[in-house]
């Protein structure tokens, strides 16, 4: 019904209420008592209705009059408990997970079932009324038994802990928290909810979370906002705290435009002083829309062209335009590669280079990235790979003019990692090195991943 509100809490009756409804029910009307043979007949039938009323998408058969004649074997708890252990969650395919370092946590965004996770806690928010009843399901009899006593105890608590159960965790935190359409009240309300969590995670003295993928199940409120919102504040927290966490964010399988934007946002993040992040927005991204005009007289803009022009004193007239390339697919691929780095050195090597190529190369780059397959097209003085420097008017002499009179360069984040000096018989990088150098400007880089086109100006 439009404009229902929905319930702070999954509207789920305790066991008990549903037996005592059963055994209240006038005789005539319950088929339980044309077969009371004795208290066990009844606490079958009773769990019976207690399971449909519980969870109506699973079905059991009704118990024929013999079997109700015969004394129950089994108690209520037990007989629930056989039954959640018997039924087993689908299987979800996980996607390789796509992880940041922030200070001493990590943060990762993966696709896979919430039910399946072995973090110390799992977060789920109130309003997401069918994924409590999933994970209550998979957890058992015991955690909705305890779930049900903390809620009518608190009714108003900000947040209800509950034992696992048959999950692999260690608890799971059912999160008071409501969506809502005005961006500024729903920003705020995520902002809350991250700092009940963390204050909750830090009495308990866990250090690995696993969130839901809270506001994004067909809720009329923004995604964006809310994804945005809950990864910033994530990140805050870690950093000012200095908080040795991992938090992941499950997302289920079928939601790839909630996974693509909590990617986004994730890697939306400084690695460089003054650096500027890749701005994607979703609609761009499913309109293949790789390019975009950054306008000019902003920060971005300056902080990119002024760079560029300090050493092309008299190589050029006119700067057209500056675009700033949006390929999640490639950028991902490149912070996997960063993190990789990261860990393996204990250090960031990353740094801004030049490439300069004909304007016939561009499209190329920006759709598959440094391609490998064209090494050696410019030389191979210092190894067969893809040539950066640090000087723009190195990068210069190896453009060329279009139709128009225009030429272009790509400004680029790359990996340098550990370098050597180079020579025209390298192949591939030397054993244990990353890539190879003349011993001053120049990069060579021999994996496609370890450099991503950041921006790509055009000029006369």
């Amino acid at each position: 019904m439009a404009g229902r509100k929905l319930p702070s809490y999954p509207d789920i009756k305790p066991t008990t209420t549903i037996i005592e409804h059963a055994k209240s029910t006038p005789q005539q009307n319950n088929p339980i008592f044309q077969h009371r043979r004795n208290s066990a007949d009844l606490d079958r039938v009773s769990n019976t209705l207690a399971h449909r009323l519980l969870f109506p998408n699973t079905y059991i058969d009704h118990p024929d009059k013999d079997s109700i004649k015969k004394p129950a074997k089994t108690s209520s708890r037990r007989f629930l408990s056989k039954l959640f252990k018997s039924e087993k969650p689908k299987q979800t395919p996980v996607v390789q997970p796509i992880p940041l370092t922030i200070g001493n946590g990590l943060i990762e965004i993966e696709k896979g079932d919430i039910t399946k996770q072995t973090m110390d806690v799992i977060i789920v928010s109130s309003s997401s009324k069918k994924l409590c009843e999933v994970l209550l399901e998979a957890a058992g009899y015991q955690t909705y038994l305890s779930y049900i006593r903390e809620y009518e105890n608190n009714p108003n608590s900000l947040l209800i802990s509950a034992p696992p159960g048959l999950l692999s965790c260690k608890r799971i935190f059912f999160v008071k928290w409501e969506p809502d359409n005005n961006n500024e009240i729903l920003r705020q309300s995520v902002i809350d909810l991250i700092s009940t969590v963390v204050q909750n995670v830090r009495s308990y003295n866990y250090t690995s979370i696993a969130f839901s993928a809270i506001g994004c199940e067909g809720h009329a409120c923004s995604v964006d906002v809310v994804v945005k919102t809950m990864v910033r504040e994530m990140k805050q927290h870690i950093q000012t705290r200095k908080l040795s966490w991992t938090v992941k964010f499950i997302i289920p399988a079928d939601q790839q435009n909630v996974y693509d934007e909590f990617c986004r946002q994730l890697l939306l993040s400084d690695h460089l002083s003054g650096d500027y992040p890749i701005s994607l927005t979703r609609q761009q991204s499913e309109n293949e829309q790789l390019r975009t005009i950054v306008p000019k007289n902003t920060d971005e803009y300056n902080s990119i062209i002024d760079k560029f022009l300090q050493s092309m004193t008299n190589k050029y007239t006119q700067i057209i335009k500056l675009e700033r390339i949006q390929n999640l697919r490639w950028h991902m691929q490149y912070m996997a590669h960063w993190e990789d780095f990261r860990k393996r050195l204990n250090k960031n090597t990353e740094k801004r280079l030049y490439h300069g190529c004909p304007s016939s190369a561009a499209d190329s780059i920006i759709q598959d990235c440094f391609n490998r397959s064209f090494a050696g097209v410019n030389g191979t003085l210092y190894g067969l790979g893809v040539y950066f420097s640090s000087n723009a008017a190195y990068s210069h002499a190896y453009t060329k003019t279009n139709a128009k009179g225009e030429r272009c360069m790509f400004v680029a984040r790359v990996l340098v990692g550990k370098t050597i000096k180079g020579n025209s018989y390298m192949k591939t990088r030397p054993f244990g090195y990353d890539s190879t150098t003349d011993g001053d400007h120049i990069t060579v880089t021999y994996h496609d991943a370890q450099a991503y086109a950041e921006y790509l100006i055009t000029y006369k």
